[in-house]
């Protein structure tokens, strides 16, 4: 097994040792899977939080801070992606995604709503909708870096985003109670499927964040129409995270 992946597993295993920062408990049970995320670039508009309610189901509460839901654009590459126990799996590794999300809580657990969650890989795409009920959808995909920025472009039937990003200046955690930590330490997910209503714990360190700089040139990716104004964006280099299975609640 190579290097790099050895690595990769020692840091996803080492993750659940770091948990002071979490809001609420580790779950009980051990997590099913783990995989890398590299990257990301966080791209949040505030919006109009009953505009962006008419796109929830009822079971779950929408998040708003500073009287606005913020609308969250996400593209990343995920690697070594594998199953507890095993080592990361070829064919899942080094596939591109694309999230469009925003903060939903329940019974108290602050986590994230995905509107559609695009991904270059078939394999990835059929995997996640039988295991977590997510809206995955197969797009083609392309992330690339020249120089220090990275060029996506992410087009599928519905929806085309094509941009530039990078993050700039010094790594930093967010403080508890920032826009920051609101964005973007989420430990958990929720789907519905079939009117009942799904939650998947998460776990990983502190996000270590840097400010980031993103130039658009097309995204219709967003089920309502966004505010003419800069979104926040954020860059993470890389994020070590494992899942839990899917819990009907």
């Amino acid at each position: 097994m190579p290097l790099e992946a050895l690595d990769a597993i020692a840091r996803q295993q080492a993750a659940v040792d770091h948990v002071d920062h979490r809001p609420w408990p580790l779950p009980a049970g051990e997590w099913s899977h783990a995989q890398t995320w590299e990257d990301l670039c966080f791209v949040h508009w505030p919006v109009d939080p009953a505009e962006l309610s008419r796109h929830l189901p009822e079971s779950v509460e929408l998040d708003v801070r500073d009287g606005a839901a913020w609308l969250g654009i996400v593209p990343f590459r995920i690697t070594h992606l594998r199953v507890r126990g095993l080592p990361p799996l070829p064919p899942l590794d080094g596939f591109r995604e694309l999230n469009v999300r925003t903060g939903v809580t329940v019974d108290g657990r602050p986590g994230v709503w995905f509107f559609s969650l695009d991904a270059s890989s078939r394999l990835a795409v059929e995997t996640a909708k039988r295991r977590y009920r997510l809206p995955y959808v197969h797009a083609h995909m392309e992330l690339d870096r020249h120089d220090d920025w990275l060029h996506v472009e992410s087009s599928r039937p519905g929806g085309t985003f094509c941009a530039r990003y990078r993050g700039v200046g010094d790594l930093f955690h967010s403080e508890p109670g920032s826009l920051e930590w609101f964005l973007v330490e989420r430990y958990c997910l929720y789907t519905e499927d079939g009117g009942r209503l799904y939650r998947a714990e998460i776990h990983h360190r502190p996000w270590e964040l840097q400010r980031g700089e993103v130039r658009i040139d097309l995204n219709t990716m967003a089920p309502l129409a966004l505010p003419d104004v800069q979104p926040h964006v954020l860059f993470a280099p890389r994020q070590d995270t494992v899942i839990w299975s899917l819990l009907e609640l």
